[in-house]
């Protein structure tokens, strides 16, 4: 039996693509590009212009590839390139405005019930105002602090957990529409 040592596979293969080996850098593309598009996606309606963003995004981990030290995990040095690019991406587009507001309310989170499905609960995340989306997706699904998701957006931490809030009270609202037509009582 042959032992394959994957750490030492994808430290090779990084190394490769650092030296502008085109094979590697393909190969970093094919292995990634379709869980990087599905986090663009998250921040960006229109899958065209998502695949766009993403493929920018990309460039930039081409680009920066010599500065990822081995310490943590590859995929998630790319995902933060693509949140940022995405991020970015939103900024010059102007879509993302956030409202001051300091007046939120901590609720306990609800989980989605998994009749649910993918495509419904992206659907529901899409119908948010951009910068409650942003926030949200930040927060419950990459996992930032409010006070990470400060410094990255540029707004102050009271309007992060505001933003949140009120992406949470439109997501139950709709989750309950939801669940009315799909049970027929609308």
């Amino acid at each position: 039996m042959k032992v394959i040592h994957l750490h030492t596979e994808e430290k090779e293969l990084i190394e490769q693509a650092v030296i502008g080996n085109r094979h590697a850098q393909h190969r970093i593309y094919t292995n990634f590009s379709s869980k990087m598009l599905g986090v663009c996606r998250q921040y960006i309606k229109d899958l065209h212009l998502a695949e766009d963003v993403m493929i920018t995004a990309f460039m930039k981990v081409f680009t920066s590839l010599k500065n990822f030290k081995h310490e943590g995990s590859f995929e998630g040095w790319i995902r933060r390139i693509m949140v940022n690019e995405c991020i970015s991406f939103l900024r010059v587009q102007k879509k993302v405005k956030f409202l001051e507001d300091e007046n939120y309310s901590e609720e306990s989170s609800n989980s989605i019930e998994s009749q649910y499905s993918v495509d419904e609960i992206q659907f529901l995340i899409d119908s948010l105002p951009d910068g409650y989306k942003v926030v949200f997706n930040l927060y419950a699904i990459e996992g930032y602090k409010h006070h990470e998701i400060s410094d990255l957006l540029g707004i102050k931490e009271g309007t992060s957990k505001s933003q949140l809030s009120h992406a949470r009270k439109i997501l139950q609202n709709n989750i309950s529409k939801l669940k009315n037509y799909t049970n027929g009582t609308e």
